[in-house]
């Protein structure tokens, strides 16, 4: 389990970067992917032992200009930046963005009006814990069959961790649970007092499976792509997802899934029955 979650970033971003990629010859006899440690640090402006001690953890406080420098040479996205700065932040003890406040589990009217106007789309409100909050009713047909609506309150993490039918229901598990270790870890992680249990929690029940990826998944998922799952009665279903991230007081995000094939999207007309939406 890495409690390093700064140096994890840089070093997984650093390894995901070609060399054409940041304007460099691919060189040969390259015994790690991506870009070695001595490029980066020319190209960012930096000692190669400074790099180090960041990626080791030694130094969890870099400067505005360094972070600045590091996410231009990773060629860091703009939310992989915002990512970056709060990792620096949260190497400060007792820090996160929410200050005292627990989970947010409030639904406002309006996000509720926006859920109303998606059906028949499949679509679900989460926080940063992975509790399900509310969702549309083609979601309830989705999920509903499968277990993942039964706890109380359904959570994402819980279910594809601690629920053996995750594994039948998602083709690629491993996948969705590096997506669901990513979700978890963004923004303060352990500086939460409710993530951190939370994480405790999975430590236990969930073992190796779970810890093991704390070591080696960023926590930054990924905001679309598609999602294999095995329904009980629409059968094999390929989905295109969406995520939009709501503001920091809100901390909670709205995922909505599309048929990403007409195989799908035939499979899905054939599950629409009258429902009204439902509140987690």
């Amino acid at each position: 389990m890495s409690d390093n979650e700064l140096g994890l970033f840089l070093r997984t971003r650093r390894e995901a970067i070609t060399p054409a990629e940041a304007g460099l010859p691919p060189g040969s006899r390259r015994r790690t992917p991506g870009l070695r440690r001595s490029e980066v640090a020319t190209l960012a402006g930096v000692s190669v032992e400074y790099l180090i001690r960041l990626e080791q953890g030694r130094d969890r406080r870099p400067s505005p200009q360094v972070l600045s420098a590091l996410a231009g040479v990773l060629r860091l996205t703009p939310a992989e930046r915002v990512h970056l700065h709060r990792l620096t932040k949260s190497a400060d003890a007792g820090f996160t963005c929410r200050g005292a406040a627990g989970p947010a589990r409030t639904v406002r009217p309006t996000v509720r009006a926006l859920l109303d106007q998606l059906e028949p789309a499949a679509a679900v409100l989460v926080n940063q814990l992975g509790d399900v909050l509310a969702y549309t009713p083609a979601f309830a047909r989705l999920a509903r069959p499968l277990g993942l609506l039964d706890g109380d309150p359904p959570n994402l993490v819980r279910y594809v961790f601690g629920d053996p039918r995750a594994r039948t229901a998602y083709p690629d598990w491993g996948h969705v649970a590096d997506e669901q270790v990513a979700a978890l870890k963004q923004g303060p992680f352990r500086a939460d007092p409710h993530v951190a249990t939370l994480a405790d929690e999975l430590t236990v029940t969930a073992g190796e499976e779970f810890t093991g990826r704390l070591g080696s998944v960023p926590g930054l998922p990924r905001a679309n792509g598609a999602l294999r799952m095995n329904h009980p009665s629409a059968g094999p279903l390929r989905l295109a997802y969406e995520t939009l991230d709501f503001s920091a007081d809100d901390d909670q995000r709205l995922i909505v899934y599309l048929p990403a094939d007409d195989a799908t999207a035939v499979a899905l007309r054939g599950l629409r029955e009258p429902l009204r939406l439902v509140a987690g």
